[in-house]
């Protein structure tokens, strides 16, 4: 069985998208694939904004008898307007068009940026706090908008958005207007700059990336202000680009926060990822930036939010991993406490697609856990 499914969803902001059709009618599209109508147990697959409709675990979870349910989330291959917190509640209504569908167990499956998703959704749908946006405004989740999954399985997860873009933010632009103008003091890809990298640069270096996120988290507080100030709220926002955000010294030190990775980023070589013109946060708007992005305000921090839940959890390092790190694993275990069980997949990628036989491992330890 292979059903593409249309599920309603709840209107967003004003012109959160500029097709008249999905804002007078919204949904979301989801794909829901099971070896028969016998399965019991359904796997979620949710990205904030990625399309995983392709994802590499689809037939082997099949192959073993599972069901498999992608979700894509109204800001699929756009994250430029995307609100966490309206994220949730897209997902909230897949996962209960799901279960009425009759699944015995849930297991909702946090893959790299979609840890940290998972981990607020099922925050929220155990005990809903949340009533509006970081930046004030009401927002119209109910409690029965979110049903919560029976167990979390976390896959290469990262923290949260907001925790990879402080890690990665290059503090040596010096104009936000022109990332050309550089201070090579901070610049770890100058000319002659070599890991490992001096511990007291490092720190400097750290403490500059705060720097730079925290100017641009309160310029945008300001602007937001301003706006408000000249016009209806639901119509002041306002997008804005953040230049350079591939800068970790994890891509070239590997002695830092060491795992059995290459040097480099996922997308290849750091220094051409951190200077092309996409990449993390490239695009956002005021309102979205303060609930994706700013580690003040947002929301979904994956570990803090696993912490308030009562499942389950499966949290799987892959150990050469180029984003997800020993101590962003660590911080998952932390935080699941005894309900937590780690699993180690050695030598594996941040991606599998390329990776046969780790990918029947993965596929059997997720199936042999959820039973």
């Amino acid at each position: 069985m292979d059903q593409f499914i249309e599920v309603p969803v709840k209107p967003g902001g004003f012109m959160e998208s500029q097709s008249g059709i999905q804002r007078r009618n919204p949904k979301i599209f989801c794909r829901l694939v099971a070896p028969g109508k016998d399965a019991k147990t359904a796997f979620v697959l949710v990205h904030p904004t990625s399309n995983f409709h392709s994802h590499y675990l689809i037939e082997p979870l099949v192959s073993r008898g599972a069901a498999v349910f992608l979700v894509n989330t109204r800001y699929v291959a756009n994250d430029t307007m995307l609100l966490m917190e309206r994220a949730i509640q897209d997902l909230g209504a897949a996962m209960r068009h799901l279960r009425s569908l009759g699944f015995g167990r849930i297991v909702l499956i946090g893959n790299s940026g979609g840890g940290s998703l998972a981990a607020l959704y099922q925050e929220q749908a155990e005990r809903l706090t949340l009533r509006g946006t970081p930046d004030g405004v009401p927002i119209d989740l109910a409690a029965e908008d979110l049903m919560p999954a029976d167990a979390l399985a976390l896959v290469c997860a990262h923290p949260g958005r907001a925790e990879q873009l402080l890690s990665k933010i290059d503090p040596a632009v010096l104009d936000e207007s022109d990332p050309l103008r550089r201070d090579g003091e901070l610049d770890m890809y100058a000319a002659g700059r070599m890991p490992p990298y001096d511990p007291a640069w490092l720190a400097r270096y750290r403490a500059a990336q705060e720097q730079r996120l925290g100017r641009i988290t309160d310029w945008v507080l300001g602007r937001l202000r301003q706006l408000e100030q000249h016009g209806p709220r639901k119509v002041a926002d306002e997008a804005f680009v953040i230049h350079r955000t591939q800068a970790d010294p994890r891509l070239l030190d590997l002695a830092l926060d060491a795992n059995d990775r290459k040097q480099g980023s996922i997308q290849g070589q750091a220094a051409l990822t951190n200077a092309a013109s996409n990449g993390l946060a490239r695009f956002c708007t005021l309102r979205s930036f303060l609930s994706q992005w700013s580690p003040r305000h947002s929301r979904a921090h994956g570990p803090r939010c696993l912490a308030n839940t009562s499942v389950p959890v499966l949290v799987v390092n892959h150990t050469a991993d180029q984003t997800v790190f020993p101590s962003q694993i660590e911080a998952w275990m932390a935080a699941a406490g005894s309900r937590g069980t780690r699993y180690d997949l050695r030598g594996a990628p941040h991606y599998l697609d390329d990776a046969p036989i780790l990918l029947k491992e993965l596929s059997d330890l997720l199936v042999q856990w959820a039973q």
